[in-house]
């Protein structure tokens, strides 16, 4: 398989309701962009969509592409919540990077997209 950055999208078969999608993409690589050596982060992507659903494997194959190219942790988070968000036009996203070690500090990188308009509905408490 070859990795892409192209990401394909399925229709929400739910569309009337708000639901939350969590994925938890522990294999994510990138490169430092100051030193060449790889970097490796755990990435929690929670959405709630609207019309459009990721499709899991080509959203594999676009974590896949970034192995070879040097990002800082900051820039890739956001890059990667931009693409999905041009992907699935979604409610609500938040992508949480959660980077390991480097030079003793680890780094996690928090972004979220809300779409204009759109309030989360009230949480329900239960006895």
């Amino acid at each position: 398989m070859t990795a892409r950055r192209d990401l394909e999208t399925f229709p929400n078969p739910q569309p009337e309701r708000d639901y939350t999608i969590r994925m938890r993409i522990p294999e994510f690589t990138c490169l430092c962009p100051k030193t060449g050596q790889p970097d490796f982060a755990t990435l929690h992507l929670e959405y709630v969509p609207d019309r459009d659903c990721v499709e899991l494997k080509s959203l594999k194959l676009y974590i896949w592409s970034y192995r070879d190219e040097g990002a800082f942790h900051e820039k890739v988070t956001h890059a990667i919540l931009n693409d999905l968000v041009a992907a699935t036009q979604p409610r609500f996203m938040r992508l949480i990077g959660e980077f390991n070690v480097r030079g003793g500090i680890y780094t996690t990188v928090i972004a979220e997209h809300r779409a204009h308009g759109w309030t989360p509905p009230q949480p329900v408490t239960l006895p």
